[in-house]
């Protein structure tokens, strides 16, 4: 990671259009969001969130060293700068109308200054970043690393994709950094264009359009149409790194400004694709690269679980080329990138000789059946259970899409399907094709029964949204099946 931003409180003010109150001070510290993550130096921003508003922790922030935060409610401000302080710590605020907004702005003034210092030295600062309902993460952690053995590479902390996340990843850019990688989320239109007006982009891929967020866009053309702001956000040489398995994403070609690379994990013409698929006893996929530039084609073997990860490394490898690599060491690095994300096809063997099958990060139906196709491969003679939560901001397509995880968990040999949250429907299909079931109201519930419910030896399928809480059902198995 790079060091991040170096400015003044009145430089700050002056690039997003504050004003500011008290003492000018140098930021030499990380920006941040949460105050407990403040540090010597820091600038803190004053988020109002839904749980909880930034303002009345700016007292933590100055407490932990923060020189300065950018506010928009004054009066909340001062009072939370006094909050059970004997005395109010000396910080510069910088008033603005929005702090979001605000952040976003610094970010994009921090990134024009860092492209152009790295221009008056004869150098480059390459951005790239990825979107799709499915795979982004993964997809960026292998991008980093990819690049990283290049060259300084900043990219972000789990899925920091929306527009707080995104900013904050900018700014830790700094002068040294070679390569920054982005991952950008959408939930509604619109919202892709606003990062990308944060951070044009040298390279873009999009990887898969599928059905997440489908409440926020109507439709699966509605998901399509705001993926594609992520062409539209690359600069006028930049190049689009497209999905050929996905009609949606292949058709994102004529808005391409300049070069389109494509990727193909079925064997399909492309600048990059996979042929003679194999999965080992682990599930991890071996497979012939074909990529322009090679002399020949490559036998890859990679380091992660899931035949759908070839979709998401050969996105990767066409990152990479896009970013300047040369196509040899691309070949050479894909066999040893790893995911570094947590909870994403997270694989271990735990006590009792269970195994663990921990992607619990996010869940729609395209990863419920990625997730719900590599059991069988893993899990050998095992036992089968699986454990899912429910699937949020689906919109109408809720009730088929959960029954059809039903049909897919039976397919997979599930011996138990266990539900957290509002699974009826997967439920009632697992059950109808002969598969025990569970519900469960909450994670919670889940967590205090799922011991009794699971046999020494089972291999064990967790997969869930975030806001769920599945993931701490899945860091529970490991807290008490210590290897």
């Amino acid at each position: 990671m790079g060091t991040g931003m170096r400015l003044s409180l009145s430089q700050i003010a002056a690039a997003v259009g504050g004003r500011l109150i008290g003492p000018d001070a140098p930021v030499t510290g990380p920006v941040v969001t949460d105050s407990r993550q403040a540090a010597e130096g820091s600038l803190f921003i004053a988020v109002h969130g839904e749980r909880t508003d930034g303002h009345a922790h700016l007292g933590s922030a100055g407490a932990l060293g923060a020189v300065g935060a950018i506010v928009s409610d004054l009066e909340a401000a001062r009072s939370g700068l006094s909050q059970g302080r004997a005395e109010t710590p000396t910080m510069g605020l910088v008033l603005v109308e929005d702090t979001v907004t605000a952040l976003g702005a610094l970010a994009r003034t921090h990134l024009e200054g860092l492209r152009r210092s790295a221009a008056e030295r004869g150098e480059r600062l390459t951005v790239v970043a990825m979107t799709g309902s499915v795979g982004k993460t993964t997809t960026k952690d292998l991008t980093r690393q990819l690049l990283a053995a290049s060259g300084p590479t900043v990219a972000p902390r789990a899925s920091f994709n929306n527009e707080i996340g995104l900013p904050l990843t900018v700014l830790e850019a700094d002068e040294s950094t070679r390569y920054l990688v982005l991952e950008m989320g959408a939930s509604g239109p619109g919202h892709i264009a606003y990062l990308t007006d944060i951070a044009p982009l040298d390279a873009a891929g999009v990887l898969m359009i599928g059905h997440a967020h489908m409440g926020g866009f109507g439709s699966i053309e509605g998901v399509a149409a705001a993926k594609a702001e992520i062409i539209a956000g690359l600069l006028p040489e930049g190049t689009a790194v497209l999905n050929a398995d996905d009609a949606r994403a292949a058709a994102m070609a004529e808005l391409a400004p300049a070069r389109v690379l494509t990727f193909s994990a079925q064997g399909r013409q492309a600048d990059l694709r996979a042929e003679n698929v194999s999965l080992d006893a682990a599930a991890r996929a071996a497979f012939d690269l074909h990529l322009s530039g090679l002399v020949e084609p490559r036998r890859v073997q990679l380091a992660v679980a899931g035949a759908h990860n070839v979709s998401n490394a050969l996105a990767a490898a066409g990152l990479a080329l896009a970013a300047g690599l040369d196509p040899e060491l691309v070949a050479d690095r894909l066999g040893s990138v790893s995911i570094e994300s947590p909870h994403r096809m997270d694989v271990s063997e735990l006590g009792g000789d269970l195994l663990l099958i921990d992607d619990s990060y996010n869940a729609n139906i395209d990863s419920m059946t990625a997730a719900l196709a590599v059991l069988p491969a893993l899990a050998g003679g095992r036992r089968r259970v699986v454990v899912i939560s429910e699937m949020l901001e689906l919109g109408e397509s809720s009730a088929a899409d959960h029954a059809r995880t039903g049909e897919l968990a039976a397919q997979a040999g599930a011996a138990m399907l266990i539900g957290i949250g509002s699974t009826q429907e997967a439920l009632e299909a697992a059950r109808a094709r002969g598969v025990e079931v569970v519900g469960f109201d909450d994670a919670a519930t889940a967590i205090s029964q799922i011991d009794a419910l699971l046999c020494d030896g089972d291999a064990v399928l967790v997969k869930g949204s975030n806001g769920s809480g599945a993931w701490r059902l899945a860091d529970h198995l490991k807290e008490v099946r210590p290897r």
